[in-house]
């Protein structure tokens, strides 16, 4: 799934985002550029230095968590 980042994700972002993706029991990366990221490692997302107008993708393991992207779209970080 592509998303667009719509806000810096930085210290409070990140780690909200980081708490939403926790809640999700499988795996949930991110892939940018050539980077691959668990989603629920605080490190990691703030590694990827996300900024407006960049494009992730969310793979999850099994099937899509709509409930984890619909807080992360509503919370303003990123828009579909």
């Amino acid at each position: 799934m592509l998303l667009k980042v719509k806000k810096p994700i930085f210290a409070e972002s990140a780690s909200f985002f980081v708490n939403k993706a926790s809640q999700y029991e499988g795996k949930v990366l991110i892939k940018k550029d050539h980077w691959v990221i668990d989603a629920k490692s605080l490190l990691g997302i703030l590694a990827l230095s996300l900024q407006p107008g960049q494009e992730i993708e969310l793979d999850f393991e099994g099937e899509i968590d709509e409930i984890f992207v619909s807080e992360i779209v509503e919370a303003g970080l990123f828009e579909r």
